[in-house]
């Protein structure tokens, strides 16, 4: 269970407050991040239009599910931006804030009077993180663009599926995740930057570039060598063997062998020591070029052992392998249960309800789940009254349709 209590100290980003402006998943992922160890985040939406992940995937009572996740640990408040009311008082928010997160399309924000220029003179140690598709310069700067296109674009999908299929999409917002992980790393490395000079700065942050990042060394290899690696499904071109494979009881288990000391106690393991001694087992990618044999040998000796047995055995072995987990394993597995990996918090809308807990474990000021995505303005009132509005202001502004 994740609650408050459980804190030993006051978490690390306590008293650092964001303005999360953005809309789906990756600007506003990066402030659940910053949200999670402690910081006060405050969610932006528009009045009539909230974050469309409020409505994205099943929901449960007409609230959706999705929202419980991405806005945890949020305040949420409705402004229009565009108003003249909701630009001052945003103006007036950035003034105590420490960082803005947005994602509208560039020059959007200086449309309405709240670019950089403004936003620092309301803040001067302020950092604003602007994630967008293709970043706030270049010929694509100003396209529509979602992460699934830097799935695309970075090579991703090109890499992923089988050598005659078509190029695969992740079944998730993948590039987006990676863009939030990256923002929010973005933006503790401009607050570290602050402590130095006790200015802010701008965080650009483009979706299409984090995913290369992940993707390892082939802009490299084709600089170097002309090298462009092809799909090779579940196979690896630097290791074998390594791939999915099925059990006598109908489950999955994916086995690697990166390391050539693992790759020898797979071959005695599944009774084919001989393979050992072949010149080409000496080195991960000859090896690979190989890959028809050792599947051979690795997947039928699986296929006639129950799952569980297969893991047991590879465990007693020293070799590397695990379930291929559906979301029903992931809440049952005791590796998970032990890192409390799905932890449950209380909500008042739904009552108990599960999700994955902080990204990462502190020993002295660990992060936590102090509740889960509220309702749409839930705290406008509270949070203008803070700001110094007085309740005739706050009336005026809704009148005015800022709020």
């Amino acid at each position: 269970m994740s609650t408050a209590h459980t804190y030993t100290a006051a978490p690390p980003l306590t008293g650092l407050r964001v303005l999360d402006l953005a809309t789906l998943f990756a600007g506003p992922l990066a402030a659940t991040l910053l949200g999670d160890f402690g910081a006060e985040v405050i969610k932006v939406e528009h009045p009539e239009r909230p974050d469309p992940s409020r409505g994205h995937g099943p929901a449960k009572d007409g609230i959706g599910l999705w929202w419980k996740v991405l806005g945890r640990n949020k305040r949420t408040i409705t402004l229009d931006l565009s108003t003249p009311g909701g630009r001052a008082v945003l103006l007036r928010l950035a003034a105590t804030a420490d960082v803005v997160i947005e994602n509208f399309r560039p020059g959007t924000l200086e449309k309405w009077g709240l670019g950089w220029e403004e936003l620092s003179a309301a803040g001067p140690r302020l950092v604003l993180a602007r994630v967008t598709a293709f970043g706030q310069y270049g010929p694509y700067a100003h396209r529509p663009g979602f992460g699934t296109l830097a799935e695309a674009m970075s090579g991703f999908a090109a890499l992923t599926g089988e050598p005659e299929a078509p190029p695969t999409l992740p079944p998730f917002g993948l590039a987006d995740s990676i863009a939030a992980l990256a923002t929010a790393y973005a933006v503790l490395t401009a607050l570290a930057a602050r402590e130095r000079t006790g200015a802010g700065q701008v965080v650009d942050m483009a979706i299409i570039e984090p995913m290369l990042s992940v993707l390892g060394p082939h802009p490299t290899w084709y600089d170097q060598l002309g090298h462009v690696q092809e799909r090779t499904g579940n196979r690896s071109a630097n290791n074998a063997p390594r791939n999915t494979y099925r059990t006598a009881d109908g489950l999955w288990v994916a086995v690697s062998t990166s390391a050539q000391s693992v790759a020898e106690r797979v071959m005695r393991l599944v009774g084919r020591p001989e393979l050992i001694e072949e010149p080409w087992f000496a080195t991960g990618a000859d090896r690979a070029a190989h890959a028809d044999v050792l599947d051979e040998a690795v997947g039928s000796w699986i296929a006639a052992r129950t799952r569980t047995e297969v893991l047991r055995a590879f465990e007693e072995a020293e070799a590397a392998a695990a379930p291929v987990h559906d979301v029903r394993d992931v809440l049952a597995d005791p590796q998970y249960r032990a890192l409390d990996t799905i932890t449950t918090v209380l909500d008042p809308e739904l009552g108990p309800l599960r999700m994955q807990n902080v990204l990462f474990r502190l020993s002295a000021t660990p992060g936590a789940i102090r509740w889960a995505g509220r309702p749409h303005g839930a705290d406008t009132e509270a949070v203008l009254t803070e700001l110094g509005l007085s309740p005739a202001e706050i009336a005026g502004l809704r009148a005015e349709g800022a709020l």
